[in-house]
């Protein structure tokens, strides 16, 4: 009688509107996959080299910086095929309706997205990370307010 139901969850995380698990991925030589080569795309890719991802840019045109960055540039628009393989996605295009279709290919293959203009679309976000030294932090908001947690993480950046 005491014992909790299989697949009931606590009263606790039904009222949070709990929807993301956070969770740190090794993405050491896992293939991701990044389509944009604009300001968020690099900033996305700096991310994910710094993680040691091997990242892939498919794009028709990139920011000069992508040059000097360790990443294989394909100079086109996406295809679902790019997916192949893939780990994540991330979506960074100016182009709303590029995105929603790479986040519906992702879909259909099974392949995490994170879609740059639309956080409903996104299978995950990302958080914004402090790091010094071994110790990382992450604040989220789930999407939802990424201002707020820039500017936490700003505030514990002063602290630490």
């Amino acid at each position: 009688m005491g014992r909790p139901l299989l697949g009931r969850r606590p009263a606790s995380v039904l009222q949070s509107g709990l929807k993301l698990y956070p969770i740190f991925l090794d993405l050491k030589d896992r293939p991701v996959l990044v389509v944009g080569a604009g300001k968020v795309g690099l900033r996305k890719v700096k991310g994910l080299l710094e993680a040691g991802a091997r990242v892939t840019v498919v794009a028709p045109e990139w920011e000069p910086e992508f040059a000097e960055l360790l990443v294989r540039l394909v100079p086109r628009r996406f295809r679902a095929s790019d997916l192949a393989g893939c780990m994540l996605v991330f979506a960074a295009t100016d182009d709303r309706l590029a995105n929603h279709r790479i986040g519906i290919a992702a879909k259909g293959r099974g392949v995490f997205a994170n879609i740059a203009d639309s956080a409903e679309e996104c299978d995950f976000v990302v958080p914004s990370r402090l790091q010094r030294a071994n110790i990382q932090i992450a604040i989220s908001t789930g999407g939802e307010s990424p201002r707020i947690s820039a500017e936490l993480r700003r505030k514990l950046e002063e602290i630490l």
